[in-house]
């Protein structure tokens, strides 16, 4: 089964990101290591949601099987804070998407 590189990008921020997220912060998942790009860190509690996903999406099973997506390689997460009114938090929403060779 092929191994795909996969980039995370921050799609939506819905309140107030503790971790400091904004729209277009992204970093890649390269093998088995999370690089960050463009000084973006990555928030332990953002990569909690997505752990168990970004494993089957890097080893090719579609977004769509996950139930993440509408696109084979296009899909979307978000961190677990809910936001407000129950923390005073927000939520991330995050983009997956699988880079492939051209």
């Amino acid at each position: 089964m092929a191994l795909y590189d996969v980039k995370i990008e921050v799609e939506e921020v819905r309140g107030l990101c503790a971790a400091g997220y904004r729209k277009g912060d992204s970093f890649l998942l390269k093998g088995f290591y999370i690089e960050p790009e463009g000084g973006a860190r990555i928030c332990i509690h953002a990569l909690v949601g997505m752990i168990s996903l970004l494993s089957p999406f890097s080893h090719g099973v579609s977004a769509k099987e996950l139930g993440i997506g509408e696109e084979d390689d296009i899909g979307y997460v978000q961190c677990p804070d809910p936001g407000r009114p129950y923390t005073c938090g927000g939520t991330v929403v995050f983009k997956l998407a699988r880079v492939t060779e051209e």
